[in-house]
């Protein structure tokens, strides 16, 4: 319990009616979910207005409610407070409710288009090995040092997100890695929040379905580095045409990483295969077990926030060289018959070419590169030919498929990819859009030594189809059919 007074604190509020010395038993802007003496956000959100759901919150108890504006009638006995933005509110009375947790330890945010997930996973289990508590919050997954939880978003709501780190700092963790999306950016998920350091990857093209604009998906990332205090670190890609950008205005110290110019932070590739990378980090030479320029940046982002936290550069190298890959990241399986056959999570087109160049630069090209991509339904429906497009001036054979289609058509989705295929790379691409025999057909088609992508759902295990989520997993299933087409071939 905490009195409302003291969760308001200095936020600045544009009125109250009734008493702020009451007790809050707690934070919620889901009505359904409202206790006796909880406190209520009227959240207006893109398909509904928790303003309509006022009374319904009261009905089940809510003591108190922050809302823009008052109801017609306001309720006699209940406060309510008046804000200019309530998801903003929500975020900065979340963090006071759960007693400001990031306050209380290393809070790190990697934000960008790609790479997000493997950054904040790596540095997660480097400090894990280096003898630290440390939590993560991922698209893939929040962990509480040993302990797994499920994530259901890249950043999870303001009141969700606050009790994990409470949740982290009760039980020892000195450092958080969080994603940040530019959703949790906008919709103000992450304020209240006091980060020590923030990373930026990339930025290509991506949830305009979204944003609408490219420069307000820009806008969005930015707003995260302006946020920044002066004692954290702003550590961004060089090489990339936005890294500027976004550290033009933050108070956060400065910090470059690139491949390409000089920088704080730099590497050079040596030598790229299919089992590693070799790399001259900083100016030790060091074999790693992931794959690809773009783990060259990644890899690159982690040493230079660990080295920034104050870790020991040998020290880093040597645990960082000793990772598998992150779930659904470059994931390499070879057949019996030596197929190569590789599961990544790339579902923008930004993301599908840096794979495709990848391969190209560590294949022989006396193989086939034989690629199956879909793209996700009900979201940015832009990329969808672009990404057709990629897959087909890069790849040998294409077979385009269903990803997650969520409530739209998959004849639909692929017709829109098909639409981005140039005439003359036209007969290198089949349309198939059940997933598992898009899949079957590759593995039929792939001779050995040839090497198959399966791009677009990466570490997830399941198909969205109308609102219900089948159980689907690209690696299982390539796993599956290369025993299968073993046993049958012997």
């Amino acid at each position: 319990m905490m009195l409302l007074r003291d969760i308001i604190g200095n936020f600045s509020i544009a009125g109250i009616t009734g008493s702020a010395d009451i007790a809050i038993s707690g934070i919620q802007f889901d009505s359904r979910k409202v206790m006796p003496e909880n406190l209520f956000f009227a959240i207006r959100g893109t398909t509904s207005d928790g303003h309509d759901f006022i009374q319904t919150a009261i009905e089940k108890g809510a003591s108190a409610i922050v809302c823009e504006e008052l109801p017609a009638t306001p309720r006699d006995g209940i406060t309510f407070v008046v804000v200019l933005k309530t998801n903003q509110a929500l975020g900065v009375m979340a963090s006071r409710f759960f007693g400001n947790p990031s306050e209380k330890l290393k809070l790190i945010g990697v934000t960008g288009t790609n790479g997000k997930t493997t950054i904040v996973t790596l540095l997660y289990r480097l400090f894990l090995e280096l003898g630290y508590g440390a939590g993560l919050i991922s698209t893939i997954s929040n962990k509480i040092n040993q302990t797994e939880l499920p994530a259901t978003h890249t950043t999870p709501d303001p009141v969700q997100l606050n009790e994990l780190l409470a949740r982290m700092v009760r039980e020892g963790c000195e450092y958080c890695f969080m994603e940040v999306s530019s959703h949790a950016v906008d919709q103000q998920r992450i304020a209240g929040l006091t980060f020590a350091g923030g990373i930026f990857t990339n930025l290509t093209h991506d949830h305009l379905d979204y944003h609408k604009t490219f420069d307000a998906y820009l806008r969005a990332k930015k707003t995260f580095f302006d946020q920044l205090p002066a004692s954290a670190f702003a550590l961004v890609n060089k090489d990339d045409k936005n890294g500027r950008v976004m550290a033009q205005n933050t108070q956060a110290a400065r910090v470059t990483y690139s491949l390409q110019a000089m920088a704080d932070f730099r590497c050079k590739i040596i030598e790229n295969q299919f089992h590693g990378i070799h790399l001259n980090l900083d100016g030790h030479e060091v074999w790693f077990k992931l794959i690809g320029t773009f783990n060259a940046y990644n890899l690159l982002a982690v040493y230079g926030a660990a080295v920034l936290l104050g870790q020991d550069k040998t020290e880093v190298l040597t645990r960082l060289s000793r990772m598998e890959p992150v779930a659904g990241r470059f994931n390499y399986v070879m057949s019996p018959d030596k197929i190569t056959g590789i599961v990544d999570y790339a579902h923008t087109p930004d993301a599908l070419k840096n794979v495709l160049e990848t391969i190209n630069e560590i294949r022989s090209h006396h193989e086939q590169l034989i690629t199956v991509v879909g793209a996700g339904g009900n979201r940015d429906a832009a990329k969808r030919p672009v990404m057709a497009k990629i897959a087909a001036n890069l790849s040998n054979r294409v077979i385009l498929t269903s990803d997650n289609p969520r409530f739209e058509e998959p004849e639909t989705i692929v017709a829109e990819m098909q639409a981005g295929v140039e005439i003359h790379q036209a007969k290198k691409v089949l349309v198939i859009v059940n997933r598992l025999e898009a899949i079957k057909t590759a593995c039929a088609l792939a001779k050995p030594g040839d090497i198959i992508l399966i791009a677009g759902k990466g570490h997830e295990n399941y198909q969205e189809i109308k609102g219900i989520r089948h159980h689907f997993d690209d690696k299982e299933t390539l796993q599956e059919i290369f025993v299968n087409n073993n046993m049958v071939n012997r």
